[in-house]
């Protein structure tokens, strides 16, 4: 009897693993061809690619390829509460990705260094809502221009503006567009390099010396980095008093920082999974080097009782949760996942 029961649960053991084996293999496995081209071309059709030649259409189909296979590994793997999708950058390898859409530049000797009082103002509250959404209190306009420079992005003039944008609701209860080509063309001698990377503490100290920023209207994005034509505009639409820094290290501070207003963060966001986030709470992998500028918009925990940060993007719509992103919040570390409370800063006005 004893001998037939452990055949019996040897039998049950060796189809289990057997099982276990077809799974693995069948998430893994590649993908069809016929699939992938087919998919490939509606991707070019939704998003107006065309390629000079056959043989770069036949090498962005293979990082399309790879991507793709990637990203349904990765969907049909262990839950980790947050999905990836095919967007607008699948037939970028991530390199190029990083180069194209990331732009936050850490700040060296030939940065210009303020005298001015940033100290943190928030550091005694102590009570703060459960959640919030700046989005829900008219502080937030939509992603709808996509940063985009070559070689290296222009995400810390979208983070700075974003943060600008919502201090000026909160004050005077209008919601402007305001220039993000205007920080990219003239904010040139504190440090920042237009196209080739920027800091936002420098985009706001250029904004009050500038007398504000003008709206998106009368200076729109162009995608480039221009010539200054700040002299031909004659209206500043909104002004800052200067700028404040959040405590580094230290998401309580940043909490109490995001209760007020839409801050400027800097985050390491250039992985992978960064650039194909669909929706869910951003829980990894990161790394806290920091490379891309987005701004904290509020905050609140999943359904799953994971506390996240809601950020805004500059990536467009078709990125993440309609150009937005949640983000886990309260992580062991204290820099926060992806550093996002490494280095934090708001306008005052």
């Amino acid at each position: 009897m004893t001998t037939l029961s452990n055949k019996f649960q040897f039998v049950c053991l060796a189809s289990l693993l057997i099982l276990c084996t077809w799974v693995i293999h069948a998430l893994c496995r590649p993908l069809n061809e016929e699939f992938v081209l087919q998919r490939h071309e509606e991707w070019m059709a939704q998003h107006g690619r065309v390629y000079k030649d056959a043989q770069e259409k036949e090498r962005r189909y293979n990082i399309f390829k790879n991507n793709l296979e990637y990203i349904e590994n990765f969907n049909n793997d262990v839950d980790r509460g947050y999905k990836l999708a095919i967007n607008k950058f699948a037939d970028l390898t991530n390199e190029e990705f990083r180069g194209l859409y990331t732009g936050y530049k850490r700040k060296t000797s030939k940065a210009v260094t303020t005298s001015k009082d940033t100290s943190f103002t928030h550091v005694n509250l102590t009570a703060v809502p459960a959640s919030l959404d700046w989005r829900k209190k008219g502080a937030v306009n939509p992603s709808l221009t996509v940063c985009y420079c070559q070689y290296i992005g222009c995400c810390w003039a979208f983070s700075a503006v974003a943060a600008v944008e919502g201090i000026t609701q909160i004050k005077t209860g209008k919601l402007i567009s305001l220039s993000k080509q205007e920080l990219v063309d003239c904010d040139t001698k504190s440090g920042n390099q237009s196209c080739e990377g920027g800091l936002m503490d420098t985009a706001f100290e250029f904004i009050k010396s500038n007398g504000g920023l003008t709206t998106e209207a009368d200076y729109p994005y162009e995608e480039i980095d221009g010539n200054c034509k700040t002299k031909k505009v004659a209206t500043r639409a909104a002004k800052i008093t200067g700028y404040k820094d959040v405590p580094a290290n230290n998401e309580k501070a940043l909490l109490q920082a995001v209760a007020n207003q839409p801050v400027s963060v800097a985050i390491e966001g250039s992985g992978y999974s960064f650039q194909f986030y669909s929706s869910g709470v951003f829980t990894g992998d990161c790394d806290t080097y920091l490379n891309h500028a987005v701004t904290a918009i509020g905050y609140g925990t999943g359904t799953s009782a994971t506390k996240y940060w809601l950020i805004k993007n500059s990536w467009g719509t078709d990125w993440g949760e309609s150009g937005y992103m949640r983000i886990q919040r309260d992580v062991s570390a204290r820099e926060g996942l992806c550093g996002i409370a490494k280095k934090a800063s708001y306008p005052t006005a």
